[in-house]
This record gives C-alpha cells, structure tokens and sequence, in this order.
C-alpha cells in the first residue's frame, strides 16, 4: 500500500501548476489538432455539436412564437400586461442579485483554492523529505503516475487506514491529506457554482427577451394612443435645450409640453383626491401599505406619495456609493444618492407616476422624470435607454430603463468610475429632499407593483 502514497508525494513535490493531471491531460490533447480534425471521433463530435445547435435554434424560434403569440393575446388586456411586465421585471432583478451573489461566492472560493496550492506548493521541501523517507522504506521505487485530486487523496487515505503511514510521518502525511480534502471540496463546490451561474444567466437572457417583448407592446400601445409621440419628443428635447438646471426643465415641460403637461394635471387631479380620501379615512394607515399596490389596472397613483414612506423599491440592484447630503465628487453638496450597477442592468420605477420628462438632459445623460403628484418629482439619470415616453403613467416596479456599460452621469466620470451609476433625486416643490425614509427598509418590505 505505499506504492500509491509515494504516488501521491512524487506528485505533491511538484505542486502548483503541475500538481495535478487534467491540465496537463487537456494540452496534451490540444497539442495535435490536425490529427484531432481527421479522427472519426472528432467528426462525430462536430454532428453532434452542429445537431445541438440546430436543436437550440428550433427550441428558440418556437419560444418566440408562443411568447409572440401570448403577448398578442396579453396586449388586449392592459391589467394583465402590466402584471408581467412588472413580474418580468422584478424576476429578472431576482435573478441579476442572484448571479451577482454567486460571483461573489465564486471569487472567494477561488481564492481560497489558490490559497491551498500555494501551501502545498510552499512545503515542497518537507514532502520531499518524507518522500525520501517512504522511499527508503520501500521495497522498490513508485512508477511517476499522474493522478487527478481525488485519486490522490483516495491512495493517501487508504494508506493511513491501512498503516502503510509509519507513525512518525503520519502526522505530515494527515496535514497534506486534510489539504487535499479541501481542495476536492473545493473543486467540487466551485463546479456546482458554475452549473449554478451558468443557469442563472440563461434564465436572465430568457427573461430579458419576454421583458423585451412586453416593453415593445406597452410602448405599441402607448404609441397607438398618441399619434403625436415623435413631435412630442423632439420638442421636449428642444425645450430642454432652453433651461440650465433641473427645475426649469420640470417647470419648462409640465407648461410647455402638451403630453407633459396633461400628466402633471393628472398628477395634482390624483394627489387631491388621495387628500381627501385620507381626510375622509379613519384608518389611513392601514390603506398605505403594500396591499394598496395590488391593483395592476389602476391609472392614478395608489397612495399619496408623502404616504409611501417605507414602502418604495430602489429602482436597480447595486451598491450605494453616494448619499444624499454627502461630496458629490465636484466640489458641491449630493442632492440625491448615487447607485453603482451592472452593466445592462434592469432599471424599475420607484413610484407611481406621470413620465413628464424622457431624454438626454446636460451632464445627466439620459434621465427619467416622474412627477408623482402632491408637489413631488423623482428624477434617475444615468441610464443607457429609456422605454417610456413623456405623458406615460407608470406604476411601482415598472420597467423603465436599461444601464450601460459605463457611467453617463457627468459627476461621476469625474470619480473615474469604473461601472455604469444610477443616479436618483427627489423633489418636493423643486426642492431636492432626502429620499431615505421613502425606501423600504429591506427586500421583503419593498413594494413590486
């Protein structure tokens, strides 16, 4: 039972790039393409690679079709289309936390494998030494034998349990057994984290093209009610053009522009008549939580937005490197809170509310502005593409807008940022306010819609 010990330390005095076979196994067998390309195996492969891929093309265009075929039958019910579209919506940022977390986990557990290499690596000295010892204990000397983790480690534990270890190097030998038990676990857990990942980001791209194709027909929808969309549009840009700063662009759109204009009336319409249910409501704070966004076919806001203090969804998954109050990178005071992405991530309404605002706007880039009744305005710029036009009323969780690849806003380049950055401000009659007591204080507390 040595032979398969000294195997194991023959190897291990070569550890880290070399330690194991499957490495050095898969270049051998990339070393010879040419004989690769002729071999009859390989020929096979190549059909049944080319038959997979016409199995997934096949797969993909019935998709289409039924997905075709079901939104058709969605977009005669408004209700329902805004149902998927925020359920989409919210599965698709679900799924974005999930392969962010699993990135994570795979970043640690990489690390951590580097980690036991490098010490097995680090104490070629001493298992060279007890390699020395085994073989002179020997009868004969081990054949060089390449194994995979799990071979080795089986051979070193079948030689302790069967005293092939004796008693002075069974200590050296169970140290280096117990890393190579790390490492198998490793290994094993960093493959289930790859299926894992890779599965995840099927599911997103899946998701990604319904929530596509639901956006298509709301905006479809949208278009076939305004037949003025185009103009309406240049024009907002061209006004906007006119003014120097936030609140002359809201002040500007909501008197000048037709659509937008419609929206902010709507807007104050719904915010007197939240007043004055909540006056007339004996049990007003029992009508404000989350039950009140259930319905998906409403047309004004659910609650005055003074009452959905934490209630709200941040409107991306990220990580918070500004706040409200705080430098904002230029000399100059935060106004709102700056959120850092992932490129191409899902951007979701916050609040109900009146799009009166929908294109490039100055060193903000593309930017989104809600006006959310009751004096309140909430603005998020940095995005890549919006997918709402100005008049639109949008509920809570609605698809709105896609991130990039870098960061648009003007403010944050200057931090030579490294990934694209949602920034977010709210309003109270023009004034920026702190937006944190709005948002929820944690996932299960959010409102999806």
């Amino acid at each position: 039972m040595r032979a398969p010990l000294l195997n194991l330390l023959l190897i291990a005095s070569f550890a880290g790039a070399s330690l194991f076979a499957e490495e050095s196994l898969a270049q051998a067998q990339t070393a010879s393409p040419q004989a690769a390309a002729v071999s009859p195996e390989a020929i096979k492969q190549r059909e049944q690679e080319l038959e997979a891929a016409r199995a997934r093309q096949k797969s993909a265009e019935e998709a289409q079709a039924k997905l075709k075929a079901e939104i058709t039958a969605l977009g005669q019910d408004r209700t329902q289309l805004n149902q998927q579209l925020i359920e989409t919506a919210a599965n698709v940022r679900n799924v974005e936390t999930k392969i962010e977390e699993a990135e994570a986990r795979l970043r640690a557990l990489n690390g951590r494998e580097q980690q036991v290499r490098a010490s097995l690596d680090s104490r070629r000295a001493d298992i060279v030494e007890v390699l020395a010892a085994l073989q002179r204990a020997g009868r004969r000397t081990p054949p060089a034998l390449l194994v995979r983790p799990e071979d080795a480690l089986q051979s070193l534990r079948t030689a302790m349990l069967l005293g092939a270890v004796v008693p002075e190097l069974r200590g050296r030998a169970e140290k280096i057994a117990g890393e190579l038990g790390e490492l198998v676990a490793l290994r094993k857990t960093i493959a289930t984290e790859r299926d894992q990942l890779a599965s995840d980001r099927d599911k997103v791209r899946s998701d990604q093209t319904r929530l596509t194709a639901l956006v298509d027909e709301r905006q479809r929808q949208q278009a076939s009610r305004e037949k003025d969309l185009d103009a309406e549009r240049s024009r907002a840009i061209a006004l906007s053009k006119q003014v120097g700063d936030l609140q002359g662009l809201i002040a500007k759109m909501e008197q000048d522009l037709q659509s937008a204009a419609k929206a902010a009336e709507k807007a104050a319409e719904a915010a007197r008549q939240a007043e004055a249910k909540a006056a007339a409501s004996a049990n007003v704070t029992a009508k404000s939580g989350p039950g009140a966004f259930k319905d998906k076919s409403r047309t004004t806001p659910a609650i005055a937005f003074a009452s959905a203090k934490g209630l709200l969804p941040l409107p991306v998954n990220g990580n918070k490197i500004r706040d409200f109050g705080g430098s904002d990178g230029a000399g100059g005071v935060q106004k709102g809170i700056s959120l850092a992405t992932k490129p191409g991530s899902q951007v979701t309404t916050p609040c109900d509310g009146w799009v009166v605002y929908a294109g490039p706007f100055r060193s903000y880039g593309q930017l989104l502005i809600l006006n959310a009744g009751g004096g309140y305005h909430v603005l998020i710029a940095g995005m890549e593409r919006i997918s709402v036009n100005i008049g639109q009323f949008v509920l809570t969780g609605e698809p709105v807008a896609t991130m990039g690849s870098t960061s648009q806003v003007a403010s944050i380049l200057a931090t030579n940022a490294s990934q694209p950055v949602l920034y977010v401000e709210f309003r109270k009659d023009g004034t920026p306010i702190d937006p944190g007591p709005w948002w929820a204080a944690n996932e299960g507390e959010k409102v999806r819609g």
